[in-house]
C-alpha cells in the first residue's frame, strides 16, 4: 500500500486511490464540481487542483492516482491562485440568478465561489446564453447556468442506464441536451437535481415553492415500494413540499425513485379529513367520530366473529396491523389477510418471503435469475444495484423468466411460461448448469410469480432450484422475494394471516358475496374491486378517497406515512421507523389510535395506551421488530407446496410505474409523467 504525504501528514492508502480521496480520508477539503464518488472521473472542471512535488504545474487531484512517496500540498499560494483562476472562468458565463434560483442556499457553486473565488470579475464581454431544454415534467432546466460538469450525462449513462443526455458542439458552444428533445424517460431521473452542482437542473414541481432554510427537515422512510428507501421529508407548516434521499449504503445508497420523490403532491389531493357514514339513501355523509363508532358498534353487535374479516393494505405500518389483528382476534375473528393482491404463497417460514441476500448483497452475485418480476418498475433501486454490479464486471449474466423487457442491462430471456421454471428446478434446462457453476447465484422471485393460483407451487419450485444450484449455503443465501408493498413483510411478520379455521382473501371475498361474511374491515386496502364485497358492511380506514373508500359504509380517516411515527419492514426484512413530518389533516388521526379508541367502544379494549406500549407488544409478538435498522437472517427450512407449476405466463403486476397506490394515483405530477412517458411508449408498441 502506497504511502504519501499530504500537507505534512503521512498517510497510507489502498492502491488505486486518487489524491482527492486520500485528502478526504485526512479530512482535508478539496473543492470539486465534476467529481462524484459514484460516477466515473472526467476531470474536466479542474477545480480540485493541488500542487505535487516534481510536477511542473498543479494537477487535478480527482484523476491523479496516489504514488509511493508522493508529496501533495493543498494549501499553497499557487494552489489558491489556480483555484481562483478556475472559478473565475467558471463564472464568466454564469448568470447572477442566485436570488431567484431554486438551488440558492444549497448550491455547490455558490458555496465554493465564496470560499475559493475572487470578489470581482475581469470579464467584460457579453455573457453566453443557452436555450432551456425540455427534460419532461419533472426536471426544470436553466441551461445558461450550466458549467458543463457532465455529472448529469454520466448519471443517466451509468446509474439510470438510459442514455438520454449528451453534449453538442465544443468549447464555448458546448450544450448539454436530451436526445431529440424527448425528455429523460427514467424511473430515477429526479436524482439529476441532486447531482447537478449548480441550478441548471431543478425540480419542476418544487419550483419557486420554498427556500431550504424555511423547511422543517425530518428523516423518514419511503413507502412507495418495498425497498424502504431512506428519505428526508421537508415540510413547511402542515404541507410536505419535497422529499430528498438519505444516505444508506445497504438500501438505497444516495438515490431514490421518481415516484418516491415526486408523488408527494398526492398527499394533499382526494384526502379523507373527517369520518363518513353511509345514510339510508345510500350516500356517504360527514359524521363525527362518535357517530362513526356508533354505526360500527351497532353493526358489529351480535355478529359472530366468524362473520367478521379484516384486510390490510399495501401502505399500512406494523403498529396499525398489530392493533387490527388484536382487535379482530378479540372479536373472535380469524379471517385476516394482508395480501390484498391475492397472492397465495406460504408464509410459514420467514426465509420464504424476504430478500435474504439483502439489496447490498446483489453486489456479491455473479449470476442472477429473475422470475416473474420487472425490477425496473417494481423496485428501481434494486434494478440500479443489479446494473451497478453488472458494470463492475462481477455479474456475468442476468437471465429472465417472464416478460422480455429492457432492464437497462443485458439479459438472457429464457421464456415466460411456468414450464421454464419447472425445467430449471428439475435441472433439465441449460441455464440450471450456469447457476450451478456460479460462485454466488442469485434468484429473485417477483410478486407476479406469486399472485398466480399456483403461487405455493411456484414458491416451492424456486426453493428447490435454489437448493439444487447451491444458492443456499452457510455463507450465502441467494433466494430472494421482491415484494411490491411497503407494508407486506411487516404484516407477514406480525402474523396478519388467516388463523385456525379462518379465511384468506379469496375466502373472505367469496364469503362476502355469499353472505357468510357480514363485516369487512379494510385497513388501507384499495386494490380490491368494490363489487367483490357483495352486501357486506364495509369499514374503511385510510387516508385517501380511493377504491376502498368508495365502497365503504363507514369511513375512518387515517394518517399518511408522512403524518405518523410508524414502523415498516422492507422486502429484505429490515425493520425501519418513519417519523412524523406533518400532522394529519382535519380530524384524521394516527391509525393505531383509531383502532385503540374503537376497541374501547366495542368493549374489547386493547391493552396498550401509548406507542411505546404498542411497540413492546410488537416485539412480544415477533422479536424481529426489536432489531431496528439491520437485517435479521432467517433460518432456512421447507416452504411452499410441492406440485405442478401451471404453464401460464409470468407477468409483472405493475402496468404503470407512476400510479401504483392511492397516493401516486392522486398525484398530478405522476399523471403528467404517465401522459409524457407511458402513453407514447404504449402507442409506439401498438403501432408495431
Amino acid at each position: 500500500m502506497p504511502k504519501l504525504t499530504i500537507d505534512g501528514v503521512e498517510i497510507e492508502v489502498a492502491p488505486g486511490t486518487s489524491v482527492l480521496q486520500a485528502c478526504e480520508q485526512l479530512g482535508i477539503e478539496v473543492p470539486r464540481f465534476c467529481y462524484h464518488e459514484r460516477l466515473s472521473v472526467p476531470a474536466n472542471c479542474r477545480m480540485c487542483l493541488v500542487e505535487v512535488e516534481r510536477m511542473p504545474k498543479p494537477a487535478a487531484s480527482c484523476a491523479l492516482p496516489v504514488g509511493e512517496g508522493m508529496v501533495v500540498k493543498t494549501n499553497t499560494p499557487n494552489v489558491h491562485k489556480a483555484r481562483k483562476g478556475v472559478m473565475e472562468f467558471l463564472l464568466i458565463n454564469h448568470p447572477l440568478d442566485c436570488p431567484i434560483c431554486d438551488q440558492g442556499g444549497e448550491c455547490d457553486l455558490q458555496d465554493q465561489a465564496v470560499s475559493y473565488g475572487y470578489d470581482r470579475s475581469r470579464f467584460e464581454e457579453n455573457k453566453r446564453t443557452v436555450s432551456d431544454k425540455y427534460m419532461g415534467p419533472l426536471i426544470k432546466t436553466f441551461m445558461t447556468r450550466c458549467i458543463q460538469c457532465t455529472r448529469c450525462i454520466r448519471f443517466v449513462d451509468e446509474i439510470a442506464g438510459v442514455p438520454a443526455l449528451g453534449g453538442l458542439a465544443r468549447g464555448e458552444h458546448l450544450e448539454i441536451t436530451p436526445a431529440l428533445e424527448a425528455g429523460v424517460n427514467s424511473e430515477m431521473s429526479g436524482n439529476l437535481v441532486d447531482v447537478c452542482p449548480v441550478g441548471a437542473l431543478t425540480s419542476k414541481p418544487y419550483s419557486f415553492n420554498a427556500r431550504p432554510w424555511e423547511l422543517r427537515k425530518t428523516e423518514s422512510i419511503d413507502v412507495m415500494d418495498a425497498v424502504g428507501s431512506n428519505i428526508r421529508i421537508d415540510a413547511r407548516g402542515g404541507e410536505v413540499l419535497r422529499v430528498l434521499p438519505r444516505l444508506n449504503e445497504d438500501v438505497n445508497e444516495e438515490w431514490i425513485s421518481d415516484k418516491t420523490r415526486y408523488a408527494i403532491d398526492g398527499l394533499k389531493r382526494q384526502r379523507l379529513d373527517r369520518p363518513y357514514v353511509r345514510g339510508a339513501d345510500g350516500k356517504l355523509k360527514p359524521a363525527t367520530w362518535a357517530e362513526a363508532f356508533a354505526a360500527i358498534k351497532a353493526k358489529v353487535a351480535g355478529v359472530a366473529g366468524s362473520k367478521i374479516a379484516g384486510v390490510a393494505g399495501d401502505l399500512v405500518d406494523v403498529e396499525s396491523t398489530v392493533a387490527l389483528k388484536d382487535l379482530l382476534n378479540a372479536l373472535g375473528s380469524q379471517n385476516l389477510d394482508c395480501r390484498q393482491d391475492g397472492a397465495t404463497f406460504d408464509a410459514s417460514n420467514r426465509a420464504g418471503y424476504i430478500f435474504n441476500s439483502g439489496i447490498a448483497g446483489i453486489e456479491n452475485a455473479d449470476v442472477v435469475l429473475l422470475i416473474g418480476t420487472n425490477p425496473r418498475w417494481e423496485a428501481p433501486l434494486v434494478n440500479s444495484r443489479i446494473r451497478k454490479t453488472y458494470l463492475t464486471g462481477k455479474l456475468k449474466k442476468v437471465a429472465v423468466v417472464g416478460q422480455n423487457i429492457d432492464l437497462t442491462y443485458p439479459t438472457e430471456w429464457l421464456g415466460n411460461s411456468g414450464s421454464v421454471l419447472t425445467d430449471l428446478a428439475n435441472g433439465t434446462h441449460p441455464f440450471a448448469e450456469t447457476l450451478r457453476n456460479a460462485k454466488n447465484p442469485l434468484i429473485i422471485l417477483g410478486a407476479g410469480a406469486l399472485r398466480r393460483g399456483d403461487g405455493p407451487a411456484v414458491q416451492a419450485a424456486a426453493r428447490k432450484l435454489a437448493e439444487t444450484v447451491g444458492a443456499v449455503r452457510e455463507d450465502w443465501n441467494g433466494f430472494n422475494v421482491l415484494h411490491l408493498a411497503a407494508g407486506r413483510v411487516g404484516a407477514l411478520d406480525a402474523g396478519f394471516l388467516p388463523g385456525a379455521g379462518g379465511h384468506d382473501l379469496g375466502g373472505i371475498l367469496s364469503g362476502a358475496q355469499k353472505g357468510e361474511i357480514e363485516v369487512v374491515y379494510l385497513l388501507g386496502a384499495d386494490e380490491i374491486e368494490a363489487d367483490r364485497f357483495g352486501k357486506a358492511f364495509v369499514i374503511y380506514q385510510g387516508h385517501h378517497g380511493d377504491r376502498g373508500a368508495h365502497r365503504a359504509d363507514v369511513i375512518l380517516p387515517g394518517a399518511a406515512y408522512t403524518e405518523k411515527n410508524a414502523t415498516y419492514v422492507n422486502t429484505e426484512g429490515r425493520v425501519q421507523q418513519a417519523r412524523l413530518a406533518a400532522f394529519p389533516l382535519g380530524e384524521a388521526r394516527e391509525d393505531w389510535k383509531i383502532l385503540r379508541a374503537l376497541s374501547a367502544e366495542l368493549g374489547q379494549t386493547l391493552p396498550y395506551d401509548t406507542l411505546a406500549q404498542l411497540r413492546q407488544r410488537m416485539i412480544a409478538l415477533n422479536p424481529v421488530f426489536g432489531a431496528l435498522d439491520r437485517m435479521v437472517p432467517a433460518s432456512w427450512g421447507p416452504f411452499g407446496t410441492e406440485g405442478a407449476v401451471a404453464d401460464a405466463h409470468f407477468t409483472s403486476p405493475v402496468e404503470n410505474f407512476y400510479m401504483t397506490d392511492p397516493i401516486s394515483r392522486a398525484s398530478q405530477t405522476m399523471a403528467d409523467c404517465t401522459e409524457a412517458f407511458l402513453k407514447p411508449a404504449l402507442a409506439a408498441a401498438a403501432a408495431e
